[in-house]
C-alpha cells in the first residue's frame, strides 16, 4: 500500500500545500507589513515637509516656544511616538516623546533638513527627526485581512479533505474494479467485458475496450469511404488546387483550377508546370521550388486564352522521399492585389501636388539613372532648383496661390524635358532634374537658360518668381548618387549666397567652404563643451576727456591650437545652427562677472557693460535670466546696456517687443547697434524704447574720405542722426574710431562717446583689469 495511487495522491496534495500555499501565506503577511510601513512613511514624509516649512521661521528666530508647540503637534500625529528638533548651531534641541516606559521594541527614525529662504539664498538651519515603532510580521494586518486569512485557511482545509474523499470514492474504487476485469480477461483468454457503467474516464475506457473488435472489422470500409471523400473535396473545393511530382509534372488539378484557367484535364496532366508560366518569371519558379520544400512564390501564369494572371503559389509536400516527391499546391489569383500594390508604390514615390517624383522616388531613380549612364557611356547632370521668393508668396498671398504657382511651374518645365529626363519635387520649393547626355555640362547650361525663360512670364498678377540652380555632373563631380545630389545642393546654396536668380556649376572651392563651415561647427561645439569661449572687453570712452564710460562685451573663441579665431564666421554659423543662444548665454555670464571685477577698481563703479544679443536669444526667459545674473554679481540693472540690431526689430515681432520692454522696465538700457545701415532704422527711435544710438563704423571712416561728396554727405548724415537722437534724449556713440582726426571731427559734431582702436583694442578681461589698475591709467567716470 505504500506505493498505492491513493498514498501518492495524498503526498502530492500535502506537497502542493507546503510548496505553494505556505509561501503565499508568508508573502501575504510580508506584503501587508510592507504596505503598512509604507503608509506610515508616506504620512510621516508629508508631515515632515509641512512642519519643516513651519519650523523654518521659528528656528531662524530661535523661538523655542514655537518650536516646542509645533513639535507637540507632530508627536500627536498617527504612529509618531517621538520628535526631535535640533538647531544647526546647537542652540536649540527640542524633544517630545509619548513612548511608554514598558516599551522595549525597535524605533524607526525619519529625518528632514529645515531650510529657510533668506535674501542671500536658502539656509540650512537644522533638522527635524521623528520616530515610530517598527512593525512586526503580524502587526501590519488590518481586521479585514485577518478575517480573509481565516477564511482562506478554512477553505484550504476543506478543499484538502474533499480531494482525499473524492479520490477514494471516484478514482481508487473504479480503478480496482477495472484492474480486476482486465486480469480476468488475461487469465481466461476470452474477450471478457468490463462490468462498469459510468460517464467518466473509467466508463469511456471500459466502453473502448468492449468496442475494439467491432471497430477493427469496420476499418477497411471507413478507409475506402475516406478516400472517396478526399477526392470529392479536392475537385469541389473553390480553390485552384494542383499537384506536381518530383519532375514538376502536373499529376492532378481541381475542377476549379480548370474552370479558372480554361484548360481541360487531359491537356495538362503530365505537362511541366513551368511551361504554363511566362518566360520572365519561369526561372524564378524553378529556382524557388528546387531551393525550398514548401515554397511560396508569385509568378505570371498564362491561361488558355493567352491572358496573363498574377498568381501566388503555396506548396506543401506530400511525398515520402527525394525520388517520390509529390506536392499539394494552391494557386491564388492576385492580379488585382498586384495592381493595387503598384498603384500604392507609385503614390508613395510621387508628389501629390505636381505629379513629379518626390524625394524618395528621386533617390530611388537616381541610382538607376547613374547605372544607365554608365552602360550608355554618358554623363549625368543633376540640377538642384530652389525658388527664390516662394516663401514670400506663401506668407503674403496664401498657400493656395503658392500651390497654383508650383503646378504652373511644373507644367511649363515639362515642355522642356526630353523623354529620358527625370524631374522631381524634393519638398517645398526645391526641385531636382536629371539630364543624361554625352556632354552633360553643355546640356545642363542650356536647360538652365530654358528654366530662366519660364520665369519671364508672371505666374499670376504681381507674382514674379526666379530660381537659384546648382549643377553637378556625374562622374566629374561625384561618384555616387548621394554625392551627386549633395554637390548640386552645395552649388545651389553658393548661388543663393552670390545673389540668387541664376545657375552655378559645382567646383571644389564649394567643398572647401563646406569643410570650413563643418570645421567651424565642430569648433563651436567643442568650444561649448571644453570652455573655449571668452568674453573680451573693449572700452567705450567719453569724447570730451577720453575717460572710460563703459565696455562692450565681444565674443572670442580661443582654440587651444589655433588661438583666437575670427568671430564673424563663428557668429554667422552659430546663428544658422541655433547654437548662438548657448554661446550668448556664456558670454553674457562671463562679461557681467568681469564687470563686477572691474567695479572694484577706483573710478569704475559707474561704468556700464554693453552686451550684443542675437535675435535668437530673445526668448521669454531672457529678462529673468539677466536679472538673476546681475543680482548674483551685485550689478545695478542700469549699468547693463542691451545692444540690438535692426534684424531684431525689423519684423516687429510682438514677443520681441514685449521682451525688450520688459528689459527696459527692469532697468537695463537699450542700444541700437550699427545705426544707419538698415532700411528703416529711423522709425525704430519712435517705436522702441531706445536709449543709445551706435553709429556704424562705415560712417566714421567716411567723414574724412578723400571724395568731397562722400565726406560731405557722411558728415551731414552723422550730424542729422546726432541731432535727432539728442532731441529724443538718446546718447550717441561712434564706432570704429582709428585716428585723432576722426575723433576730433566727431567731437565737434556733438557726439557723446566713441569706440575704436584709437583708444583701446578688444582684450582679455584680466589684461584690461591689469591696465586699469596701473598707476598711470587716467580714468574718468562717465557723465
Amino acid at each position: 500500500m505504500n506505493n498505492s495511487v491513493e498514498n501518492r495522491f495524498f503526498g502530492i496534495v500535502c506537497g502542493a500545500l507546503l510548496v505553494f500555499v505556505a509561501p503565499l501565506f508568508v508573502l501575504f503577511l510580508f506584503l501587508s507589513s510592507e504596505r503598512a510601513d509604507k503608509e506610515i512613511r508616506d504620512h510621516i514624509s508629508i508631515l515632515l515637509v509641512a512642519n519643516a516649512q513651519a519650523l523654518a521661521k521659528p528656528l531662524w528666530d530661535l523661538d523655542e516656544e514655537s518650536v516646542t508647540q509645533i513639535s507637540a503637534t507632530v508627536v500627536s500625529q498617527g504612529a509618531i511616538v517621538k520628535v526631535e528638533v535640533r538647531d544647526q548651531s546647537g542652540q536649540l534641541d527640542v524633544s517630545q516623546s509619548t513612548i511608554p516606559r514598558s516599551f522595549d521594541g525597535k524605533l524607526v527614525q525619519v529625518s528632514r533638513a529645515i531650510i529657510y529662504n533668506t535674501i542671500d539664498g536658502p539656509k540650512n538651519l537644522g533638522s527635524i527627526s521623528v520616530y515610530y515603532p517598527a512593525l512586526g510580521l503580524f502587526s501590519g494586518l488590518k481586521q479585514e485581512e485577518v478575517v480573509f486569512i481565516s477564511i482562506f485557511i478554512f477553505a484550504v482545509l476543506t478543499v484538502f479533505g474533499t480531494a482525499l474523499i473524492g479520490n477514494r470514492f471516484f478514482v481508487i474504487q473504479p480503478l480496482m474494479r477495472l484492474t480486476a476485469a482486465i486480469e480476468a480477461t488475461r487469465q481466461l483468454g476470452s474477450r471478457h467485458h468490463v462490468d462498469w457503467q459510468s460517464n467518466d474516464e473509467m466508463g469511456r475506457l471500459a466502453r473502448s475496450f468492449n468496442e475494439m473488435q467491432t471497430k477493427l472489422e469496420s476499418e477497411e470500409k471507413e478507409l475506402k469511404l475516406a478516400h472517396r471523400r478526399a477526392t470529392d473535396i479536392y475537385n469541389l473545393t473553390p480553390a485552384m488546387l494542383f499537384s506536381l511530382d518530383e519532375e514538376d509534372r502536373i499529376t492532378a488539378v481541381s475542377d476549379y483550377w480548370l474552370l479558372t484557367t480554361g484548360y481541360n484535364r487531359a491537356a495538362v496532366i503530365g505537362r511541366n508546370f513551368a511551361d504554363l508560366v511566362t518566360a520572365n518569371t519561369r526561372d524564378k519558379f524553378v529556382k524557388r521550388r528546387r531551393a525550398e520544400s514548401g515554397m511560396a512564390v508569385t509568378v505570371k501564369f498564362v491561361c488558355l486564352d493567352g491572358r496573363p494572371m498574377d498568381v501566388l503559389i503555396m506548396e506543401s509536400e506530400a511525398g515520402a522521399g527525394a525520388h517520390d516527391r509529390l506536392s499539394l499546391s494552391v494557386m491564388t489569383d492576385v492580379t488585382e492585389l498586384k495592381a493595387s500594390e503598384d498603384r500604392n508604390h507609385r503614390q508613395a514615390i510621387t508628389d501629390h501636388l505636381t505629379g513629379l517624383l518626390n524625394r524618395q522616388g528621386f533617390e530611388a531613380v537616381l541610382d538607376s539613372k547613374i547605372a544607365a549612364a554608365d552602360a550608355a557611356g554618358q554623363e549625368l547632370a543633376c540640377l538642384f532648383v530652389d525658388l527664390d521668393r516662394f516663401k514670400w508668396i506663401n506668407d503674403n498671398m496664401g498657400h493656395a496661390a503658392g500651390d497654383r504657382a508650383l503646378i504652373e511651374l511644373v507644367a511649363r518645365l515639362k515642355t522642356h524635358l526630353a523623354p529620358f529626363d527625370e524631374a522631381a519635387r524634393l519638398g517645398g520649393d526645391e526641385f531636382a532634374i536629371l539630364l543624361p547626355a554625352k556632354d552633360a555640362e553643355r546640356r545642363a547650361k542650356a536647360m538652365c537658360e530654358q528654366i530662366a525663360s519660364i520665369f519671364e512670364t508672371p505666374f499670376a498678377p504681381d507674382m514674379h518668381l526666379s530660381a537659384s540652380i546648382g549643377i553637378a555632373i556625374y562622374p566629374h563631380h561625384a561618384a555616387t548618387a548621394a554625392e551627386l545630389l549633395q554637390k548640386s545642393d552645395m552649388a545651389m546654396y553658393a548661388k543663393k549666397r552670390d545673389g540668387k536668380n541664376g545657375a552655378q556649376l559645382f567646383n571644389n572651392a564649394m567643398l572647401d567652404r563646406a569643410r570650413s563651415r563643418a570645421e567651424i561647427e565642430a569648433n563651436i561645439e567643442a568650444g561649448l563643451v571644453d570652455n573655449w569661449f571668452e568674453a573680451f572687453l573693449q572700452p567705450i570712452v567719453n569724447l570730451n576727456g577720453r575717460g572710460i564710460a563703459g565696455f562692450e562685451a565681444l565674443m572670442r573663441l580661443n582654440h587651444p591650437q589655433k588661438g583666437l579665431m575670427p568671430p564673424a564666421e563663428i557668429i554667422s554659423v552659430a546663428e544658422e545652427t541655433g547654437k548662438i543662444v548657448r554661446v550668448g548665454n556664456i558670454i553674457m555670464e562671463r562679461a557681467i562677472s568681469n564687470l563686477a571685477k572691474i567695479s572694484r577698481i577706483s573710478g569704475m563703479q559707474d561704468t556700464y557693460l554693453a552686451i550684443n544679443f542675437s535675435p535668437l536669444q530673445f526668448d521669454p526667459a531672457l529678462p529673468a535670466r539677466l536679472a538673476a545674473i546681475v543680482g548674483r554679481h551685485g550689478i545695478r540693472p542700469e549699468r547693463i546696456v542691451v545692444e540690438i540690431t535692426e534684424a531684431v526689430l525689423m519684423h516687429d515681432n510682438p514677443e520681441i517687443r514685449m521682451i525688450v520692454t520688459e528689459l527696459r522696465r527692469f532697468g537695463c538700457r537699450i542700444a541700437l547697434d550699427d545705426f544707419g545701415t538698415g532700411y528703416s532704422s529711423l522709425s525704430y527711435l519712435n517705436r522702441f524704447p531706445v536709449d543709445i544710438i551706435k553709429i556704424d563704423q562705415s560712417f566714421t571712416r567716411a567723414i574724412n574720405d578723400g571724395d568731397d561728396d562722400v565726406r560731405q554727405k557722411s558728415r551731414m548724415l552723422i550730424e542729422g542722426i546726432t541731432t535727432l537722437s539728442h532731441k529724443m534724449n538718446c546718447t550717441v556713440i561712434a564706432e570704429g574710431i582709428e585716428t585723432e582726426e576722426e575723433c576730433r571731427t566727431l567731437h565737434q559734431m556733438g557726439l557723446d562717446y566713441g569706440q575704436g582702436y584709437l583708444f583701446h583694442r578688444p582684450q582679455h578681461a584680466a589684461k584690461l583689469i591689469e591696465e586699469l589698475m596701473a598707476p598711470q591709467s587716467a580714468v574718468a567716470r562717465a557723465s
